[in-house]
């Protein structure tokens, strides 16, 4: 069973209660700046990524934040699936070298 889970800078998901990827955030002045999304390779093929992915950008939707993809997974899929078009913007410079290096926290 898959479970998605939020905290202040991070959705996770997990498959029957262990950890199975996260997709990290920044947010800042109304938007929320996705910079890191991972999978464990053993969970792989799976469409967890997609999954949780989905769900981040839904929820960002319903709390009035756009939808702001630093992460390269995260823009093909708001852009590959369009059903996100109306909330997702491109990343200023500024926002990018906000989440510089943060990848790893």
């Amino acid at each position: 069973m898959e479970t998605i889970t939020r905290s202040h800078d991070r959705f996770e998901i997990a498959v029957d209660g262990d950890a199975a990827g996260r997709a990290l955030f920044v947010d800042r002045d109304g938007r929320r700046i996705f910079f890191h999304t991972e999978v464990g390779e053993e969970y792989g093929g799976r469409g967890l990524a997609g999954r949780l992915v989905g769900h981040a950008l839904d929820a960002t939707r319903e709390e009035g934040l756009r939808a702001v993809p630093v992460c390269p997974y995260v823009e093909r899929l708001a852009r590959r699936s369009g059903g996100w078009a109306d909330v997702v913007d491109e990343p200023s410079e500024d926002e990018r070298a906000a989440v510089k290096g943060l990848a790893t926290s």
